[in-house]
């Protein structure tokens, strides 16, 4: 714990501010024009005309000086560079993992070891992959849609508070363990190519999963021969979470608590943009040789899709920043200040009657569903909230909820989703206090019209990971 403000109890960053990037106002007219010719889908507005960008955490918030300075030492050599030696000696100090590939981000590494882990069982099985299913306590958006391109289904198996806004847990981002059993009884072992443990759970509302049910997952995946990949963009949150909340952890330093969170899986799939802080990177990494046929099968595909295994999609200043930010995204001080920070944002959208997830790791997730009971699910309630977000306040959002989920790909039916949630994602060390304030006083005038919200329909629909580039009308 650092210093506290005396008069509030608010935590004072533990940071201080030397370079700033303006951002410019605009009026209510404007908006409305720049949502009408973005096709009502916030991702399509230019950044010029945003005010506060809660769109994402993803590559958007500040880089240290350590960080910066480390650019300066890249090795640019195509092959070989010293930067990627440096990188892969921080992995495996980190983490504990020996076999590394740089990514230009996390999809990256997704491209990559998901398709090759599905040839490998239908390969080594002989089995079809339409039969396939992966496992997860909640896939996020590429990383479904990275398998269902692969002709392999998702089943997700969170627990069963997950979605439950109104529900209070330590872990929400748990698997159901039950769960996870009977669906690999049902469908076969043979017929799971790996199980993703998802830390924080994105989609759950950046809620943490505990040591032991990491754990728990590991044990049944080894039981049935199942490699399991850590998908790990908040890996420092969700230690920190474990930190705070499970016993037997709290004497624990973050970087110990890591290292024994990366135990339990075989494989780690890595946006280094969210905790490692880099604008661009990510990381695909194996824990020992058990797999090193898939790791060179990832390296040959690294070759056609990233560039040169050494620097798989980053330049070597890219390599040596992201190498720091991953120690960085450890300090305790700044956890603890981030953390707080959702908080704040979650309790004063409560003071004024907008029920959230619980406060999680990087973001305040809103019930839109709750909010705006009118508006069924196929006309997409919490995109309808981001969209009246932008007009009252010029403030960024992005929907998590049926949106997203997208449909089947077989009958294309839209799926069901748990829950419709409007994402608040707050980039690190990048807003203040007073910022927060005024996406909260925003909510206090979107409250007011909040029985004339209508939904959207599609204009343009892409097939796979829809939300990024379609187009809407409003009913």
């Amino acid at each position: 714990m650092y210093q506290q403000d005396l008069k509030t109890g608010y935590l004072a960053e533990p940071y201080k501010i030397r370079v700033i990037e303006p951002i410019r106002q605009t009026t209510r007219e404007e908006r409305e024009e720049v949502l009408k010719l973005a096709g009502y889908n916030p991702f399509l507005i230019q950044s010029k005309d945003i005010f506060i960008d809660l769109l994402t955490d993803s590559g958007t918030g500040a880089v240290t000086q350590d960080m910066q300075a480390a650019m300066l030492r890249g090795d640019e050599a195509y092959s070989g560079s010293r930067s990627y030696y440096t990188l892969s000696s921080a992995v495996e100090d980190i983490f504990g993992y020996q076999l590394t590939i740089p990514t230009h981000q996390g999809r990256g590494a997704e491209q990559l070891y998901i398709p090759a882990l599905i040839n490998k069982r239908e390969q080594e099985k002989g089995l079809q992959r339409s039969k396939m299913a992966a496992i997860s306590n909640y896939f996020f958006d590429t990383t479904q849609g990275h398998t269902q391109i692969n002709n392999c289904k998702v089943i997700n198996a969170p627990d069963e508070s997950a979605f439950n806004t109104s529900v209070r847990a330590d872990f929400k981002g748990n698997f159901d363990l039950q769960k996870v059993v009977a669906t690999i009884e049902e469908i076969g072992a043979e017929n799971i190519p790996y199980i993703v443990s998802t830390i924080t759970c994105n989609s759950a509302g950046g809620q943490p999963v505990s040591m032991s049910n990491l754990e728990a997952v590991y044990e049944i995946a080894k039981h049935y021969d199942i490699p399991v990949i850590m998908d790990c963009a908040r890996f420092a949150e969700n230690a920190y979470f474990i930190k705070q909340r499970e016993a037997g952890y709290e004497d624990w330093q973050i970087s110990d608590i890591t290292k024994e969170m990366f135990k339990y899986a075989d494989i780690l799939s890595m946006s280094a943009k969210k905790d490692a802080m880099v604008p661009m990177g990510g990381l695909l990494s194996f824990k020992d040789d058990s797999l090193l046929e898939t790791f060179r099968e990832c390296q040959t595909h690294c070759v056609l899709l990233e560039g040169f295994p050494t620097y798989g999609g980053l330049e070597g200043g890219a390599m040596e920043r992201l190498a720091v930010g991953l120690y960085e995204a450890m300090r305790e001080e700044w956890l603890e200040s981030r953390i707080q920070q959702i908080e704040y944002l979650v309790s004063g959208l409560e003071s004024i009657g907008i029920q959230c997830q619980q406060a999680g790791g990087h973001a305040a997730f809103i019930d839109a569903g709750a909010l705006l009971p009118h508006i069924k699910p196929e006309h997409f309630p919490g995109h309808a909230l981001a969209c009246e977000l932008y007009l009252t306040a010029g403030t960024r959002g992005a929907e998590i909820g049926s949106l997203l989920l997208g449909r089947d790909p077989e009958t294309r039916l839209q799926l069901p989703c748990p829950a419709e949630l409007l994402r608040l994602a707050v980039p690190r060390a990048t807003y203040t206090k007073a910022h927060l304030d005024y996406v909260i006083e925003a909510f206090s005038e979107v409250k007011k019209n909040i029985h004339k919200l209508k939904g959207l329909s599609f204009s343009y629909e892409p097939p796979v990971l829809r939300h990024f580039n379609a187009r809407f009308t409003q009913l």
